[in-house]
Protein backbone atom coordinates (compact mmCIF):
# COMPACT_ATOMS: atom_id res chain seq x y z
CA UNK A 1 0.00 0.00 0.00
CA UNK A 2 3.29 2.45 0.41
CA UNK A 3 3.54 2.85 -3.12
CA UNK A 4 3.44 5.65 -5.35
CA UNK A 5 4.07 8.25 -2.22
CA UNK A 6 4.62 11.71 -2.97
CA UNK A 7 6.01 13.30 0.04
CA UNK A 8 4.84 16.83 1.63
CA UNK A 9 6.53 18.33 4.75
CA UNK A 10 7.58 15.18 5.34
CA UNK A 11 3.85 13.34 5.22
CA UNK A 12 3.83 10.65 2.39
CA UNK A 13 0.40 10.94 0.40
CA UNK A 14 -1.02 8.22 -2.15
CA UNK A 15 -0.60 9.55 -5.72
CA UNK A 16 -4.09 7.64 -6.89
CA UNK A 17 -7.53 8.38 -8.41
CA UNK A 18 -10.36 7.78 -5.59
CA UNK A 19 -11.30 4.40 -7.36
CA UNK A 20 -7.97 3.36 -6.93
CA UNK A 21 -8.11 4.03 -3.55
CA UNK A 22 -11.34 2.74 -2.82
CA UNK A 23 -10.00 -0.86 -4.50
CA UNK A 24 -7.31 -0.95 -2.34
CA UNK A 25 -9.03 -0.68 0.60
CA UNK A 26 -11.81 -2.34 0.08
CA UNK A 27 -9.15 -5.39 -0.79
CA UNK A 28 -8.01 -5.14 2.57
CA UNK A 29 -11.65 -5.59 4.26
CA UNK A 30 -12.22 -8.71 2.38
CA UNK A 31 -8.82 -10.19 3.50
CA UNK A 32 -9.36 -8.93 6.72
CA UNK A 33 -6.13 -7.10 6.75
CA UNK A 34 -5.79 -4.67 9.88
CA UNK A 35 -5.61 -0.63 8.45
CA UNK A 36 -5.54 2.67 9.17
CA UNK A 37 -6.28 5.54 7.31
CA UNK A 38 -5.92 9.47 7.05
CA UNK A 39 -7.54 11.95 5.26
CA UNK A 40 -5.19 15.00 5.45
CA UNK A 41 -5.29 18.70 4.62
CA UNK A 42 -2.92 21.57 5.16
CA UNK A 43 -4.59 22.17 8.78
CA UNK A 44 -3.47 18.54 9.58
CA UNK A 45 -0.37 18.86 8.08
CA UNK A 46 0.52 22.33 10.03
CA UNK A 47 -0.35 20.64 13.50
CA UNK A 48 1.84 17.69 12.29
CA UNK A 49 4.85 20.18 11.63
CA UNK A 50 4.14 21.55 15.30
CA UNK A 51 3.71 18.24 17.43
CA UNK A 52 6.33 15.63 16.65
CA UNK A 53 4.49 13.05 18.13
CA UNK A 54 1.34 13.74 16.11
CA UNK A 55 3.45 13.24 13.04
CA UNK A 56 4.72 10.07 13.94
CA UNK A 57 1.14 9.08 14.00
CA UNK A 58 0.19 10.07 10.92
CA UNK A 59 3.51 8.78 9.50
CA UNK A 60 2.52 5.36 10.85
CA UNK A 61 -0.52 5.18 8.91
CA UNK A 62 -1.08 3.03 6.12
CA UNK A 63 -2.35 5.67 3.88
CA UNK A 64 -2.28 9.01 4.05
CA UNK A 65 -4.96 10.38 1.44
CA UNK A 66 -5.18 14.27 -0.20
CA UNK A 67 -8.03 15.55 1.53
CA UNK A 68 -7.57 19.21 0.16
CA UNK A 69 -6.52 21.27 -2.57
CA UNK A 70 -4.01 22.85 -0.91
CA UNK A 71 -1.76 19.42 -0.74
CA UNK A 72 -2.51 19.44 -4.47
CA UNK A 73 -1.13 22.66 -5.13
CA UNK A 74 1.64 22.08 -3.21
CA UNK A 75 2.74 19.09 -4.74
CA UNK A 76 2.40 20.74 -7.72
CA UNK A 77 4.50 23.59 -6.54
CA UNK A 78 7.22 20.69 -5.38
CA UNK A 79 7.00 19.51 -9.06
CA UNK A 80 6.00 16.00 -7.71
CA UNK A 81 2.09 16.61 -8.68
CA UNK A 82 -0.43 14.19 -6.95
CA UNK A 83 -3.00 13.47 -9.72
CA UNK A 84 -5.83 13.99 -7.59
CA UNK A 85 -7.17 15.10 -4.43
CA UNK A 86 -9.38 12.53 -2.52
CA UNK A 87 -11.28 13.88 -0.22
CA UNK A 88 -12.34 12.54 2.93
CA UNK A 89 -16.29 13.29 2.82
CA UNK A 90 -16.10 11.56 -0.92
CA UNK A 91 -13.85 8.24 0.62
CA UNK A 92 -16.23 8.00 3.30
CA UNK A 93 -19.38 7.86 0.68
CA UNK A 94 -17.55 5.52 -1.72
CA UNK A 95 -16.53 3.23 1.45
CA UNK A 96 -20.39 2.71 2.34
CA UNK A 97 -21.37 2.13 -1.29
CA UNK A 98 -19.23 -1.19 -1.44
CA UNK A 99 -20.68 -1.54 2.54
CA UNK A 100 -24.00 -1.94 0.77
CA UNK A 101 -23.25 -3.73 -2.40
CA UNK A 102 -21.05 -6.12 0.10
CA UNK A 103 -22.87 -6.28 3.00
CA UNK A 104 -20.07 -4.81 5.38
CA UNK A 105 -20.59 -3.98 9.00
CA UNK A 106 -20.31 -0.09 10.21
CA UNK A 107 -19.21 1.05 13.55
CA UNK A 108 -19.77 4.49 13.96
CA UNK A 109 -17.26 6.52 16.65
CA UNK A 110 -17.88 10.32 17.63
CA UNK A 111 -19.73 13.50 17.17
CA UNK A 112 -22.29 14.72 19.07
CA UNK A 113 -25.09 12.22 20.46
CA UNK A 114 -27.75 13.16 18.19
CA UNK A 115 -25.17 13.89 15.51
CA UNK A 116 -24.36 10.48 15.59
CA UNK A 117 -27.64 9.08 15.85
CA UNK A 118 -28.93 11.36 13.05
CA UNK A 119 -25.87 9.97 10.80
CA UNK A 120 -26.73 6.15 11.40
CA UNK A 121 -30.42 6.70 10.66
CA UNK A 122 -29.54 8.59 7.18
CA UNK A 123 -26.28 5.25 6.85
CA UNK A 124 -29.32 3.01 7.32
CA UNK A 125 -31.72 4.84 5.08
CA UNK A 126 -29.29 5.03 2.33
CA UNK A 127 -27.40 2.29 2.37
CA UNK A 128 -29.82 -0.46 3.39
CA UNK A 129 -27.43 -3.24 2.83
CA UNK A 130 -25.40 -2.15 5.86
CA UNK A 131 -25.06 -3.38 9.01
CA UNK A 132 -24.35 -0.58 11.31
CA UNK A 133 -23.33 -2.78 14.15
CA UNK A 134 -22.56 -0.17 17.17
CA UNK A 135 -22.31 3.43 17.69
CA UNK A 136 -21.41 5.97 20.07
CA UNK A 137 -20.76 9.64 20.47
CA UNK A 138 -17.68 11.39 20.49
CA UNK A 139 -17.88 12.55 24.42
CA UNK A 140 -16.29 9.99 26.37
CA UNK A 141 -13.89 9.34 29.14
CA UNK A 142 -10.79 8.17 27.06
CA UNK A 143 -9.94 6.03 30.31
CA UNK A 144 -12.98 4.56 31.36
CA UNK A 145 -15.71 3.31 28.52
CA UNK A 146 -16.36 0.15 27.01
CA UNK A 147 -15.65 1.19 23.22
CA UNK A 148 -12.81 -1.17 22.27
CA UNK A 149 -14.64 -4.10 23.78
CA UNK A 150 -17.64 -3.04 22.08
CA UNK A 151 -15.93 -3.10 18.73
CA UNK A 152 -14.73 -6.04 19.42
CA UNK A 153 -17.38 -8.36 20.20
CA UNK A 154 -19.16 -7.08 16.51
CA UNK A 155 -16.08 -7.46 14.78
CA UNK A 156 -16.81 -4.58 12.10
CA UNK A 157 -15.37 -4.02 8.83
CA UNK A 158 -15.01 -0.30 9.03
CA UNK A 159 -14.68 1.50 11.84
CA UNK A 160 -15.13 5.67 11.03
CA UNK A 161 -13.96 7.94 13.95
CA UNK A 162 -15.20 11.27 13.54
CA UNK A 163 -13.73 12.55 16.88
CA UNK A 164 -11.79 15.57 14.95
CA UNK A 165 -8.22 15.89 14.45
CA UNK A 166 -5.51 15.57 16.00
CA UNK A 167 -7.74 13.37 18.11
CA UNK A 168 -9.40 11.01 16.32
CA UNK A 169 -6.24 9.67 14.82
CA UNK A 170 -4.81 9.61 18.61
CA UNK A 171 -7.51 7.52 19.65
CA UNK A 172 -7.10 4.87 16.63
CA UNK A 173 -3.21 5.12 17.03
CA UNK A 174 -3.77 4.04 21.16
CA UNK A 175 -6.45 1.77 20.52
CA UNK A 176 -5.17 0.41 16.93
CA UNK A 177 -3.52 -2.71 18.70
CA UNK A 178 -6.28 -4.16 20.67
CA UNK A 179 -8.35 -5.62 17.08
CA UNK A 180 -7.23 -8.12 14.63
CA UNK A 181 -9.23 -6.47 11.66
CA UNK A 182 -10.96 -3.41 10.69
CA UNK A 183 -10.41 -0.46 8.43
CA UNK A 184 -10.14 2.64 10.94
CA UNK A 185 -10.48 5.89 8.92
CA UNK A 186 -11.07 9.52 10.88
CA UNK A 187 -13.95 10.98 8.84
CA UNK A 188 -13.82 14.46 11.15
CA UNK A 189 -16.77 16.79 10.06
CA UNK A 190 -18.34 14.11 7.29
CA UNK A 191 -20.67 12.95 10.24
CA UNK A 192 -21.73 16.36 10.57
CA UNK A 193 -22.76 16.19 6.98
CA UNK A 194 -24.02 12.57 6.70
CA UNK A 195 -26.38 13.56 9.45
CA UNK A 196 -27.55 16.31 7.24
CA UNK A 197 -26.78 19.27 9.67
CA UNK A 198 -23.90 20.56 7.32
CA UNK A 199 -24.24 20.89 3.88
CA UNK A 200 -21.53 20.11 1.76
CA UNK A 201 -20.66 22.63 -1.04
CA UNK A 202 -22.38 22.69 -4.50
CA UNK A 203 -20.72 21.20 -7.19
CA UNK A 204 -19.37 24.59 -8.73
CA UNK A 205 -17.21 25.44 -5.95
CA UNK A 206 -15.83 21.91 -5.54
CA UNK A 207 -14.83 21.84 -9.80
CA UNK A 208 -13.23 25.11 -8.76
CA UNK A 209 -11.19 24.17 -5.25
CA UNK A 210 -13.23 26.49 -3.60
CA UNK A 211 -14.74 24.62 -1.27
CA UNK A 212 -12.79 25.71 2.01
CA UNK A 213 -14.08 28.93 1.06
CA UNK A 214 -17.34 27.80 1.13
CA UNK A 215 -16.89 25.98 4.44
CA UNK A 216 -15.74 29.16 5.83
CA UNK A 217 -18.41 31.73 4.50
CA UNK A 218 -20.95 28.92 5.83
CA UNK A 219 -18.90 28.58 8.85
CA UNK A 220 -16.87 31.85 10.15
CA UNK A 221 -15.90 30.46 12.96
CA UNK A 222 -13.17 28.49 11.01
CA UNK A 223 -11.55 31.01 10.50
CA UNK A 224 -8.66 31.02 12.70
CA UNK A 225 -8.47 27.11 11.37
CA UNK A 226 -8.11 28.93 7.89
CA UNK A 227 -4.76 30.46 8.50
CA UNK A 228 -2.98 27.18 8.72
CA UNK A 229 -3.26 27.50 4.41
CA UNK A 230 -1.24 30.68 4.24
CA UNK A 231 1.37 29.04 6.93
CA UNK A 232 1.08 25.94 4.32
CA UNK A 233 1.87 27.08 1.62
CA UNK A 234 4.80 29.55 3.01
CA UNK A 235 6.29 26.40 4.18
CA UNK A 236 6.00 24.68 1.45
CA UNK A 237 7.63 27.57 -0.97
CA UNK A 238 10.73 27.73 1.70
CA UNK A 239 10.68 23.65 0.59
CA UNK A 240 10.96 24.79 -3.21
CA UNK A 241 13.48 27.94 -2.70
CA UNK A 242 15.78 25.45 -0.75
CA UNK A 243 15.38 22.58 -3.41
Amino acid sequence: MKTNLVPVLGINFVNKRINQVVELLFSDIKSNRKSFIVTANPEIVMYAQEHPDYKKIIQSADMVVPDGYGIILASKILNTPIIERVAGYDLMVRLLEQGNENHLKIYLLGGRKETNQKAAANISRHYPHVQIVGSHHGFFDWEKNKITDEIKVTSPDIIFVALGFPKQEQWIARNLDQFSKGLFMGVGGSIDVLAGEVQRAPQFWQKMNLEWFYRLISQPSRWRRMLAIPRFLIQIFKVKLHK
